[in-house]
């Protein structure tokens, strides 16, 4: 039944034709299963449908699904081949394959955990469920399993119970019912909830008052209500479909080495075509085979490292740093696009704010001698923990609260006036409420304000282990004070109710309280207690009804009760129009009466004459850090939107108790409710998206499209959040961020978890995504111009007509070690200082423009060319070499159908291909430094700068001398040691590759190399794409 809210008890109870006094029979029971769908599945404690999972073969050989992977391993299959036509046997033939594979395999494995992370989201989701009810069957009440409820049960709910099913209240049981559905709509207080039919359009979770939903808790009060949705067709329900439906978008840079794949597939078709055209297939047969390895074994292998090896490498890096900073990272994906982040959309409840309500003004009478007058307090501390000070209104801190009158007073009324409890978790380091936020808080101010009668009392305080600590003084008030009441019955606690709950109200005292439950005319409750035989009753309630029940006040500076004048009233209203209007507090006021000795019972007509002891604001503190993290989104180009459960007023103030918002004079076009904002017309939403600022009353249906809309203006979407509510927007966002004192169903859905809850730890973990990507950038760099080399050298040696300057066995040991260690440690490499004062790059930005790719071509032509010169060196140069004359060495082919004053082994000799290797590995390693950055210069960013790529290279040479130095490496490589001189021709061969790269990035850093960005903008590596494919 959709629209429950909408329709009257009557209409309700009329429609499933049950009995609100017996409820379903049997015979309905089984009729509304068949109509309408049990909460669960037959044997099974889930309310929600078990959703079939995907096979496990399934996931794995979806993995290899990609065009990338198949060029891989038809690159394996083919080195393969080649390895045994060229009479290739045992480790050398598989070698080559054995690497490709093994990459493959990891990205298997990576992707096979990201598949189940979902699937686990969707098991998580069903631990919000109650596992039993008390159900009305036949006239009579009793305990069934949650997943037997139907459409039509009449379900009985009190304090510390889970509620089963979506259900539409029927009857009070108790002056009010309060429901804590943060977890559904982020609302940072408790709703109460009502009787009354919601004639409100388009009416959302919020407005929806006489519904008690799925998954949420009862924090006050007892009830009735019927059951009008169960299983998928409940709130949770609904979030449940939303996971499902969400699909995982590719990051921005998945798609670009996407394209990437493609291209490579391109270049190759295009030199296979090239060398069918010119029949070197027949003609050449080595250097054909020799070709197909540096296109299936070279430039295959640079881009398997750069879709896996970054994000093994570079991305895990990053996550490492990231941990430090409390940013733990379940995707390694999601790291890079945290760089180009444009918008994130930050949850208020629980991200911005604390989500623990304190007290943060007191207002109490000090004097009314000469005149009232109304003094304010403030109080420090945003937590539950009982750490915090009063200040008074010059800013000075209280050193003894409780020798105040009318503070002692609060914190006795705060202490007694209360049915909530605060505890010490030692698991999770951290104090936890149980009950109502707003009776927690005064529970803590309590703690805030100690006790009076020795000078020593804080530091005494603080002498407590943290669970004697937590409600040290709120029992010491229960002991002084005996609460007036009767034992509870030893069924009270048999209706389902949370056992931890019981158990706390069953150890407080082992007594119910004589007290007035607060209800919603009188807006009040009151409590009596016993102290020396003098019986006392302390109220609490909103402010106008308080104060209209008090005749005499309080005063602070020497604790006397005077009579509440006129002027003395309007002083005090004026402080709380101040507080619950300009600042948006929650206001409550406290007051005491002396009541008759012996008087055991409390009645309505008690609560008048009452003594006025002070008013307390509170509020979901904002934390403290939040709006210096906001200013510095600003500064690097991210809009942060607000988004909360919340209504409009109370979040606008926060927005301005933030501080960040300074810059707006008002939030007129930049704040909307889900509903104003859905009335909007097309061009009008899509004007609003680009200024909004402040989005609230939002369920999460609103979330999800909020992102969606965000997206299709090619915005990259950060969601932060920490409820069940926010898991589908988390899902659907590029990067979902999840609270670490949130939900596991948030946490799952989620791609990185703040384990500190710090929004601040947002600004570290964007600075150190865009720090990953310039490093990503960095080590494309080096793989391309270094494998650019290579081909270059191959293709220059064929061309001249010389001998083969490097043998595949040499090539593979460039690529897999010398080239594999510098390129790790280039992830290392710090951020720039100004990283976060650039704008975010754009989603269609090309990882290679064409400047870059122009640079990364002029190095790998050098890097190929001194290859070469170190080998035609030593047959023309070399002391150690025979000096032929150049004519020669090019006709080398034909030495032995002619006469030579030189034996013709000279060209078989180990020496020039051991020149040439040694200038390979050289050069690469002073390749490796100009990637520290990608224009600043070596004299501003040294190398030092990165100690890790310093040790990757002297590790590198060391590996290179030992293959040249040691006998079973140096045959297995064909390599000979060199002589200090021919290692004085490598170093002057090696070292101008960083003065040639000073040059372009110099030019890189001035108008003419902007001009030849320009000018070459369109010859990509990496192939822009205009649209955001979405």
């Amino acid at each position: 039944m959709e629209d429950a809210y909408a329709r009257s008890v009557q209409e309700v109870l009329d429609f499933f034709a049950v009995d609100p006094a017996r409820g379903l029979t049997d015979f309905q029971v089984a009729e509304n299963g068949r109509l309408y769908g049990k909460n669960g599945e037959h044997f099974t404690f889930r309310v929600l449908p078990q959703e079939q999972s995907t096979p496990f073969w399934r996931l794995v050989l979806k993995q290899f699904d990609d065009l990338l992977v198949k060029i891989l391993i038809a690159a394996a299959i083919v080195s393969f081949l080649l390895a045994l036509a060229n009479g290739e046997t045992g480790l050398s033939a598989f070698l080559e394959p054995s690497v490709i594979l093994m990459i493959l395999a990891a990205n298997a494995a990576v992707g096979v955990i990201t598949e189940t992370n979902a699937e686990k989201a969707l098991e998580e989701l069903r631990a919000y469920q109650a596992d039993v009810a008390t159900v009305l069957r036949n006239g009579c009440f009793s305990i069934l399993p949650a997943t037997d409820l139907v459409p039509g049960d009449i379900v009985e709910v009190s304090v510390g119970c889970k509620i089963p099913a979506d259900m539409r209240m029927i009857e009070m049981l108790t002056d009010q019912l309060r429901v804590d559905q943060a977890i559904l709509t982020g609302e940072s207080c408790s709703v109460e909830k009502e009787l009354d039919t919601t004639n409100v359009t388009n009416a959302v979770y919020q407005d929806k008052t006489n519904i008690l939903f799925s998954g949420t808790v009862v924090v006050a009060g007892r009830s009735r209500a019927i059951v009008v949705g169960v299983g998928s067709n409940t709130a949770m329900g609904s979030i449940r479909d939303s996971m499902l439906r969400a699909e995982d978008e590719a990051t921005p840079l998945k798609k670009k080495l996407d394209e990437f794949g493609t291209f490579l597939a391109k270049v190759y078709n295009f030199f296979l075509h090239l060398f069918a055209q010119f029949r070197l297939l027949q003609e050449y047969v080595f250097w054909f085979g020799l070709l197909i390895l540096v296109i299936f074994g070279i430039l295959p292998m640079v881009a398997s490292l750069v879709v896996q090896y970054i994000t093994s490498r570079c991305l895990a890096l990053g996550t490492k740093r990231m941990a430090r900073l409390n940013a733990i990272v379940r995707s390694l994906p999601s790291v890079e696009t945290l760089g180009c982040t444009t918008v994130i959309c930050s949850d208020k409840t629980g991200t911005l704010t604390t989500n623990m309500m304190s007290v943060s003004k007191i207002c109490v009478l000090h004097s009314a001698h000469h005149g009232p007058v109304a003094v304010e307090y403030g109080v420090s501390g945003t937590t539950y923990a009982p750490e915090g000070s009063l200040f008074d209104d010059k800013g000075m801190q209280l050193e003894f609260p409780a020798q105040l009158h009318c503070l002692l007073h609060i914190a006795m009324c705060s202490a007694l006036c209360n049915e909530s409890a605060i505890q010490y978790n030692p698991e999770k380091r951290s104090y936890e409420k149980i009950g109502e936020s707003t009776e927690v808080a005064l529970r803590v101010l309590a703690e805030k304000i100690g006790l009076p009668g020795f000078d020593s009392m804080p530091s005494a305080l603080n002498m407590l282990t943290k669970h004697e600590r937590a409600a040290y003084c709120n029992h010491y008030w229960e002991n002084q004070f005996k609460k007036a009441g009767f034992p509870l019955p030893p069924t009270a606690f048999s209706d389902g109710r949370s056992p931890e709950i019981s158990k706390v109200l069953i150890v407080k005292g082992e007594v119910s309280v004589s007290l007035l439950e607060f209800s919603r005319d009188r807006k009040m409750m009151s409590v009596l207690c016993n102290r020396k035989q003098i019986e006392i009753m302390f109220s609490k309630g909103a402010p106008e009804s308080i104060l209209s029940r008090c005749t005499s006040v309080l005063c602070n500076d020497d604790g006397s009760t005077v009579p509440l004048t006129p002027n003395a009233r309007a002083e005090i209203e004026s402080k709380f129009h101040s507080f619950a209007g300009k600042e948006t507090l929650r206001c409550l006021a406290l007051a005491l009466k002396r009541m008759p000795t012996g008087q055991q019972a409390l009645s309505f007509d008690d609560e008048k004459d009452l003594t006025f002891i002070g008013l307390v604001g509170m509020l979901d503190p904002p934390r403290e850090e939040v709006r210096n993290a906001i200013v510095s989104c600003m500064t690097a180009g991210i809009r942060v939107i607000v988004v909360t459960g919340d209504n409009k007023i109370t979040a606008e103030s926060l927005c301005r108790r933030l501080g960040a918002f300074d810059h707006l004079d008002d939030f007129a076009g930049l704040s909307y409710t889900a509903s104003e904002f859905e009335k909007l017309p097309a061009l009008q939403k899509t004007m609003a998206l680009q200024r909004m600022t402040l989005f609230t009353r939002v369920e999460p249906s609103h979330k999800r499209m909020l992102v969606e809309a965000l997206q299709h203006q090619n915005e990259v979407v950060a969601m932060t959040g920490d409820g069940v509510n926010d898991a589908p927007a988390l899902k659907k966002a590029d990067i979902g961020i999840a609270m670490g004192s949130g939900t596991a169903v948030a946490k799952s859905a989620s791609d990185m978890v703040l384990a500190d809850d710090n929004f601040a730890t947002i600004v570290a973990a964007v600075a150190e995504g865009r720090a990953i990507y310039n490093n990503t950038k960095q080590f494309i760099r080096y793989m391309i111009s270094s494998n650019i080399g290579e081909v270059v050298c191959i293709f220059v040696a064929a061309l001249l007509g010389i001998p083969d300057t490097l043998v595949p066995v040499q090539l593979l040991w460039v690529n897999l070690v010398t080239d594999g260690l510098p390129a790790t440690a280039i992830g290392f490499n710090k951020q720039d200082s100004d990283v976060m004062k650039a704008k975010p790059r754009k989603v269609n930005e090309a990882v290679v423009t064409g400047w870059l790719f122009f640079r990364y071509l002029v190095i790998g032509v050098y890097v190929g060319l001194a290859t070469i010169a170190g080998f035609v060196w030593w047959f023309l140069y070399s002391d150690n070499g025979p000096k032929l004359p150049y004519t020669e060495l090019i006709n080398f082919d034909s030495c032995s159908s002619r006469e030579t004053i030189y034996p013709c082994t000279v060209f078989s000799d180990r020496h020039p291909s051991t020149v040439s290797m040694t200038v390979l590995v050289v050069v690469e390693m002073f390749n490796a430094l100009n990637n520290l950055s990608e224009n600043q210069s070596l004299l501003v960013i040294p190398p030092w700068s990165n100690l890790w790529l310093l040790g990757s290279i002297v590790l590198t040479m060391l590996l290179h001398v030992l293959i040249l130095y040691v006998e079973p490496l140096s045959i297995l490589f064909s390599v000979t040691p060199l002589s200090w001189a021919d290692w004085t021709v490598v170093l002057y061969l090696s070292f101008p590759v960083i003065i040639i790269d000073e040059i372009l990035k110099f030019l890189s850093r001035n108008s003419n190399g902007i001009r030849f960005n320009f000018r070459f903008r369109r010859v990509d590596l990496l192939p822009k794409r205009e649209v955001r494919d979405k």
